[in-house]
């Protein structure tokens, strides 16, 4: 039989969607699949489809006429076609215009608006979920959001992230040294420096945290527009915090932290959470979106946007090895209840039967 054939689509790509495409790739190549991702040249720099065995073609975020174009002629020869979010799975919606392809949608995340812009945000969902024949979402809560968005089919799809290559790490790590933090606790933070990841409710509670002897030190990897604002916040607030934008090394950094810390306004399946509990590292985080479904009892939560309850946590921790230990051990218990990425794979390849086994004559 002729091989499946399949077209990934990024937009931006967040750093859960563009590793799950790239453990996606990867699996479905493994299986027989002949696999296209359609992602800006910048995340193939970074995630290797390649690597993986697809074929990458380019297509900047940009909507103009020749990045449209070149969607379409991606997508004109495939089975199925899988859009990866919002701005993803809209512009897909568009190319395939008059193409006989079926859609899959994942949504991974979802984003925030009010006003005009929230009404355009629910149109663009709407008609990205109507013309989709399966969604996939992270998070229940993603489910419910696209049933209630029109979707045909939606379906609960955790999405498995590679499990962490290197979990050595420890309090007298070099990565430790490195970050200035070997006589001092270390609290770490990922994520990109936008406003929805709540790095000024967390820049309050590391305020509170400067009368502890010894200070904690909070280290906050990635990058994005908040930057230079952030910073000068650091700066004017004499703040033990260190900006450090964007590593490869991150699981080298976790696992060499006495915590880690997720101050968002929404999550479905934070990376972050993720590798936290999978390397024993003590997780505080809002009890938004998917975070409560994704750790269960394995982590400290706290209400988004309290910087007094954010502070509380840590301190507690920090001053409680005994309880750092049992969350440890939590996490990783918790964490081996995930799907692996071979299950997560299994899932979308039967979707995909699904979808062309429909469509064969009988």
């Amino acid at each position: 039989m002729t091989p499946l054939r399949t077209v990934q689509v990024l937009g931006g790509g967040s750093a859960g969607s563009s590793a799950h495409v790239r453990s996606l790739a990867g699996g479905l190549v493994d299986r027989g699949v002949r696999v296209t991702v359609c992602a800006p040249a910048e995340l193939d720099h970074a995630y290797d489809f390649r690597g993986a065995g697809a074929r990458h073609v380019p297509v900047p975020r940009r909507s103009d006429p020749a990045a449209f174009a070149a969607l379409r002629a991606a997508c004109a020869g495939a089975d199925v076609v899988h859009a990866h979010g919002l701005h993803a799975a809209v512009r897909t919606v568009i190319v395939l215009g008059g193409l006989d392809v079926p859609l899959v949608v994942t949504w991974h995340t979802r984003a925030h608006a009010d006003g005009p812009r929230g009404q355009v945000l629910r149109l663009l969902e709407r008609r990205a979920v109507r013309a989709a024949a399966v969604v996939l979402g992270a998070s229940s809560e993603l489910v419910d959001r696209a049933r209630s968005r029109g979707a045909r089919d939606a379906r609960l799809a955790p999405v498995a992230v590679p499990a962490p290559r290197h979990p050595a790490g420890g309090p007298e790590s070099k990565a430790r040294a490195e970050l200035g933090s070997v006589e001092r606790p270390l609290v770490m933070a990922v994520g990109s420096l936008v406003a929805d990841q709540g790095y000024d409710t967390l820049l309050d509670a590391a305020r509170t945290w400067r009368g502890l002897d010894p200070t904690p030190l909070l280290v906050i990897a990635g990058e994005g527009r908040e930057r230079g604002r952030l910073q000068r916040r650091i700066e004017n607030g004499e703040l033990p915090v260190r900006l450090i934008g964007r590593r490869d090394d991150i699981t080298e950094l976790l696992a060499a932290a006495d915590l880690a810390v997720l101050p968002s306004r929404w999550e479905a399946r934070s990376v972050l959470a993720q590798e936290a509990l999978r390397l024993g590292v003590p997780l505080v985080a809002t009890a938004v979106g998917g975070i409560p479904e994704l750790v269960g009892d394995a982590a400290e939560l706290v209400p988004y946007g309290d910087a007094a309850s954010l502070s509380l946590a840590v301190q507690r921790l920090l001053g409680d090895p005994g309880r750092r230990e049992r969350l440890a051990a939590a996490g990783r218990a918790q964490a081996a209840t995930w799907p692996t990425e071979d299950e997560t794979i299994a899932q979308v390849l039967c979707v995909y039967d699904e979808l062309t086994q429909a469509r064969r004559p009988r």
